[in-house]
């Protein structure tokens, strides 16, 4: 029995495949600290499993079916298994985002796994020159254009109009304006509205900012008394 014959059992299984899948694991953990530190969902582990994993399939898609190949009869399209990858992962960040009470919230959470994936799979396939540099550019959007924005003009805000209703008598107003300027947003106009509901007050805010109007509704809508928080048309404000 010769040496070939002892090693074939390994093949496609050296140092090379070990440290490419270890490269994966540690891009991936470098997003998912991000992730973790913020507070967002699908932190270090989520993301971690999702890169080191996407790097393991694209690996068996490359060396894994080795013994069935048959020049002339059997042959191998590995893509096929990266295009599976990116459709399954699209499934899971599907699952990442969130509607409620009209907002939509996980987007650039989803965003991330599925950028996870890719830097897993260019990791997996040996380019890991492009899987260093898409980690450090999600590092550059996250954080750089963050700043960007809040650095950009007034010029560049949006007016929204909300209508709030919450509980009357328990204080919840001057916790909902401490929310609106608490994220950066300017309150323009108050006005009070009749409620249809006993024991609850509607207000309607007409309010300046450039943060995400997502994150603003998500927060005011935490805020304990508040029934509902919606977008309103501005000029409905009275």
């Amino acid at each position: 029995m010769s040496i070939a014959d002892l090693t074939e059992p390994f093949a496609g299984q050296g140092w090379v495949q070990i440290g490419e899948v270890l490269l994966a694991f540690l891009l991936a953990s470098l997003i998912g600290l991000e992730r973790q530190v913020r507070s967002k969902s699908a932190g270090i582990r989520t993301q971690t499993i999702v890169g080191t994993a996407a790097a393991l399939m694209l690996l068996v898609s490359k060396y894994g079916f080795g013994d069935v190949l048959v020049a002339g009869h059997v042959v191998l399209d590995p893509s096929r298994v990266a295009a599976q990858v990116v459709s399954g992962v699209g499934f899971l960040g599907a699952g990442l985002i969130l509607t409620r009470r009209g907002t939509v919230r996980g987007l650039t959470t989803a965003a991330s796994v599925w950028e996870t994936a890719a830097i897993g799979m260019a990791a997996g396939a040996g380019l890991w020159v492009l899987a260093l540099v898409v980690t450090a550019l999600h590092f550059v959007v996250v954080f750089g254009y963050t700043a960007l924005i809040r650095a950009l003009p007034h010029a560049a805000d949006t007016s929204l109009t909300l209508e709030v209703v919450y509980d009357a008598g328990h204080g919840v107003l001057p916790r909902v304006l401490s929310v609106l300027t608490s994220t950066g947003w300017r309150l323009g106009r108050l006005v009070q509205q009749d409620s249809e509901r006993e024991g609850t007050t509607v207000v309607r805010l007409e309010v300046t900012g450039s943060r995400e109007t997502a994150v603003l509704l998500a927060q005011i809508s935490e805020v304990a008394g508040v029934r509902t928080v919606d977008p309103a048309v501005a000029d409905e404000l009275e």
